[in-house]
């Protein structure tokens, strides 16, 4: 398979059509059970553009967080997030898009966002443009994906210290074989989603 390199070509279209503020927006955090959504908003200088953009799952580690450090210097940038609270009230698709309303609202005046996926958020409050995976073909998404990935890994790092034993240091709170038995044996923590079916599961399980 080919790996896709994003470009910059949604965003000059955007430009080109009389928009003077571009931003990308993207979330992580839809598949684990446990931690917020985060989402990021980000606006690119069209003359400053790092190397190495793309879906932030397939860059390792140690490029996730170079890239992240590299864009909060220089460019703008906003991180916004959902509470698991929101996302038991709402659901998961409602929450990802209040955090992604959230972070392009942050930037201030947005003339086109360029939003990852196949669904515009209904509150955004700016133009707007969904882009099937636009982490892997929109520079600015791209870098969303790359500033969220790396500000919601490390909620859950901070999560892992509260509680303990459920490995989201490792598996960012996605439900891991490791993670699942942890829930079993520790039981359910105030950072696990009680509306996704595993932890769902243990607390109403039948008697």
């Amino acid at each position: 398979m080919v790996k896709m390199i994003p470009d910059f070509s949604f965003e000059r279209e955007a430009l080109e059509a009389g928009a003077v503020f571009v931003a990308g927006v993207d979330e992580v955090g839809r598949g684990p059970i446990a931690g917020p959504v985060t989402a990021a908003a980000v606006r690119l200088d069209p003359c400053r553009i790092p190397e190495g953009l793309g879906d932030s799952k397939t860059l390792s580690l140690a490029t996730r967080e170079r890239l992240s450090a590299w864009l909060w210097d220089h460019a703008e940038v906003v991180v916004a997030h959902a509470s698991v609270e929101e996302i038991d009230e709402h659901n998961i698709l409602r929450a990802s898009h209040l955090a992604m309303e959230r972070a392009i609202a942050g930037l201030g005046r947005v003339d086109m966002a360029l939003v990852d996926g196949n669904l515009l958020p209904r509150g955004l409050t700016c133009p707007g443009r969904a882009i099937i995976k636009g982490d892997a073909r929109c520079q600015s998404i791209s870098a969303a994906s790359v500033v969220a990935k790396v500000a919601r890994d490390r909620i859950m790092v901070d999560l892992a210290q509260q509680f303990p034993g459920y490995g989201w240091e490792r598996n960012a709170g996605y439900p891991t074989k490791a993670h699942l038995q942890a829930l079993l044996d520790l039981g359910v923590t105030p950072a696990h989603r009680r509306s996704f079916k595993p932890v769902h599961n243990i607390l109403y399980q039948a008697p």
